[in-house]
């Protein structure tokens, strides 16, 4: 006995050596394959990421766009074994990839147009479809329907127009505004409004975009569906009523962090509200987003079990339900 568990361990340990030795072959393989790819890559998108890392995405508005795109990087390699087990074809069976060149010549043109003219939508836009057109090239279609949802996912980095974006701010920042002001009156503060200007005591505060903006709802939008992406919950009800309640849990996040920084500054006095706003006014807003998408997604799974539970005949007694009938209810 001791000797064969002493062969198993042997066989074990001689096992692990091949695979990672095998790993490291395949990638020493791979190498001329995609050295070209990815340095055609560095220097088509370098300029670009590089004017985003120390510009737009340093800034409030665009300061998502890095995570975002990390976390979209990090579902391709999370979802890489299931694309390459999805394209799998019989022997002979053709690869769909004649559709990387329109894909690639769209993404070389929004580039070109976005470097020239400024256009930073374009330009964002352009590394999504290069990613997508290289990926069709190299694997073909079921590639990009596997990995569909991170290259969906890195369209919440994309910048929209800033007509389009102040148009629907500014009701949003009204409306925020709006709730801010009649409860700190209910709880018997001093408060008053005019448009999104707030006035509490001796202080006045501007309800800023960042405070109540478009970007933020997409942001907080963006993080919600990552949430059930990696959740992957069997319920269709429940990740659709989720994913509809993240706008209403997005404008209660901005209310609260809008509440808290005129209390602090109420209190604590402008310095207080200004630091307050630049260092901690978003992490305050994402945490309770955060925690009420947590909340409302234990409600929603609470509730689908107690209707599961009670939707059998009266008298069942706890007995669970005939599949067929529960599929058809």
């Amino acid at each position: 006995m001791a000797g064969t568990a002493r062969t198993d361990i042997d066989d074990r340990g001689a096992a692990l050596p091949q695979t990672l030795s095998g790993s490291i072959d395949g990638i020493r393989r791979s190498l001329p394959e995609w050295w070209p790819i990815f340095a055609g890559l560095a220097i088509l998108l370098g300029p670009t990421f590089y004017d985003l890392f120390t510009g737009a995405w340093i800034g409030e508005e665009q300061g998502h766009g890095p995570i975002i795109f990390f976390l979209a990087i990090w579902l391709i390699w999370r979802k890489w074994p299931e694309m390459l087990a999805a394209i799998k074809h019989p022997a002979g069976a053709p690869v769909n990839t004649w559709l990387g060149w329109p894909v690639l010549a769209i993404g070389l043109m929004s580039h070109l147009l976005g470097r020239s003219q400024k256009i930073l939508m374009f330009e964002v836009a352009s590394i999504i479809l290069v990613m997508a057109a290289i990926l069709l090239l190299k694997f073909g279609s079921r590639a990009l329907r596997a990995l569909w949802f991170p290259f969906f996912f890195m369209l919440f980095m994309v910048p929209l127009p800033s007509e389009l974006v102040a148009a629907v701010t500014m009701p949003m920042k009204m409306a925020v505004s709006w709730v801010t002001e009649h409860i700190l009156f209910a709880l018997g503060y001093p408060i008053s409004r005019s448009g999104v200007v707030l006035q509490m005591g001796q202080y006045q505060l501007l309800v800023a975009d960042a405070c109540a903006g478009l970007q933020t709802l997409l942001t907080l939008e963006a993080l919600g569906l990552f949430y059930l992406n990696l959740m992957r919950h069997p319920s269709a009800f429940r990740n659709i009523t989720l994913a509809i309640l993240i706008i209403p849990i997005s404008f209660t996040a901005n209310v609260i962090r809008v509440i808290a920084l005129t209390l602090i500054t109420y209190y604590f006095g402008d310095a207080a509200g200004q630091g307050f706003l630049h260092g901690f006014a978003g992490m305050v807003l994402f945490v309770t987003a955060l925690l009420l998408i947590l909340a409302v997604d234990n409600g929603l799974q609470w509730w689908i079990k107690r209707r599961e539970g009670g939707g059998g005949p009266k008298g069942g007694g706890g007995r669970k339900l005939n599949p067929t009938l529960k599929e058809a209810t």
